[in-house]
């Protein structure tokens, strides 16, 4: 028996239409306490859009109603829809009414999560489908879609059946080894274990990728004064941010802007001119460029007739630009040369911040993008190389441990052995009525 929950599926607000959401048991016949068909079938057919009337608390209002039949609903439960007009005080009369009628508020996320808990989703695919919610990118939207639609799980299912797999052959001998003619065939073993574990590295990397795609990409603008930052970050973004004087020293404090390259969005800083003659306001805006760099995916250092800023130690790939290539050509290879004044390179500047970020994205790739997801991957290729290790030195139920304790790594990312605690926590982070 589930209870029957309630809530508003749509954003609040005035809006054209809002839909009050519920699901449990016996939704269908609770829905007939405030919803009176403009013409009574003789019975509801699931999916199909009922036109009607709707009561709410001391009002009526006309919408639709829609019945989703368990087990093929959202939630795998019985669900019912009320599509009403969008007004706020519409919408909320209307759940009140619920409420009243004894349907209970749906918690954050509770809907996602009886989807969970009762098999249409993976926990992966929740979190998923929350980052194409909140996804301020095209790419984080891809991304998140991959793992929605079972990408991720896929992959993570490959390799918890090789462990499986390779799990059953150990079982075998350390159980019943009277029956296993010849013994485990431990040079297979090692080389399974090796495969399992090239492909967990592989998905592993992609986290760098991942995190810049969910995250953006932050890129500093450095250089000496004049050497064109505030010209470039305005030709980047299209618009005048940032205030360009021949002045030197114009630019005291970090100017930012956002601008989506290829559908990963860039988080662009433009610094204050590195120099070592400087006033006091001036010295503070070069020491807050200084930290800018420091903490930068990408730092691009501009560079012009008088060469570059010298700069500080960055944990960031350093791209050299050449700017102002329309009043002066460069003399030495540049990463990038660039006129913000007639837009030359700056499309091939743009497609440089993509490669040096994420790569070929792929938009049909599996990405981690949850650091949830890269921690339990990493237990899982650590204690899959610790088995690789001590193949034919420790016994099998030593290595056994190993492969267990990486096969439960793997189901924490699908949900199938994640705690209450972890469960918990995601769903947290839902809306209520979702």
């Amino acid at each position: 028996m589930s209870e029957l929950i309630a809530a508003i599926a749509t954003a609040n607000g005035t809006g054209g239409v809002a839909i009050i959401r519920m699901s449990g048991d016996n939704a269908l016949n609770f829905s007939e306490q405030i919803f009176t068909f403009s013409r009574a079938p003789k019975s509801v057919t699931p999916n199909r859009m009922y036109p009607g009337r709707i009561e709410g608390d001391g009002f009526c209002d006309f919408g639709y109603m829609v019945y989703f039949k368990a087990p093929n609903s959202f939630t795998g439960e019985d669900t019912v829809e009320f599509h009403c007009h969008g007004g706020v005080r519409i919408s909320q009369g209307i759940l009140k009414r619920m409420y009243s009628l004894g349907a209970r508020p749906a918690e954050r996320g509770e809907f996602t999560r009886r989807a969970f808990l009762n098999g249409k989703l993976t926990l992966a695919a929740a979190e998923g489908m929350a980052d194409m919610i909140n996804a301020e990118s095209l790419a984080l939207v891809r991304a998140g879609g991959m793992m929605y639609f079972g990408k991720l799980n896929e992959d993570i299912k490959n390799l918890q059946d090789n462990l499986k797999d390779i799990l059953a052959r150990v079982a075998v001998e350390i159980d019943y080894p009277e029956e296993d003619e010849g013994g485990v065939d431990l040079d297979k073993i090692c080389a399974d274990l090796s495969n399992s574990h090239g492909n967990m590295c592989r998905l592993l990397q992609s986290y760098g990728s991942g995190r810049k795609i969910k995250n953006g990409v932050t890129v500093a603008i450095c250089g000496r004064p004049n050497a064109g930052k505030s010209s470039l970050l305005n030709a980047l973004l299209g618009y005048e941010k940032a205030i360009v004087s021949d002045e030197a020293g114009t630019t005291r404090d970090a100017v930012e802007g956002q601008i989506e390259i290829d559908g990963i969005l860039f988080n662009l800083i433009d610094t204050a001119g590195i120099r070592d003659e400087a006033g006091v306001v001036e010295s503070m805006g070069i020491e807050r460029a200084k930290n800018a760099l420091r903490s930068a995916d990408i730092v691009l250092s501009l560079a012009d007739k008088d060469g570059f800023a010298e700069l500080p130690r960055t944990e960031g790939k350093v791209l050299k630009v050449f700017s102002k290539c329309d009043i002066h050509s460069p003399e030495e290879e540049y990463d990038g040369v660039v006129s913000s004044k007639t837009g030359e390179g700056l499309e091939e500047l743009k497609k440089l911040l993509v490669k040096s970020s994420v790569g070929e994205f792929a938009a049909d790739k599996a990405y981690l993008i949850e650091q949830r997801h890269y921690d339990a991957l990493q237990r899982a290729a650590a204690a899959l190389s610790s088995a690789k290790q001590n193949i034919g030195v420790l016994t099998l139920d030593l290595i056994r441990v190993d492969l267990q304790e990486a096969w439960q790594a793997l189901g924490e990312i699908t949900g199938e052995t994640a705690s209450e605690e972890i469960v918990g926590t995601i769903f947290e982070k839902f809306c209520v009525g979702k």
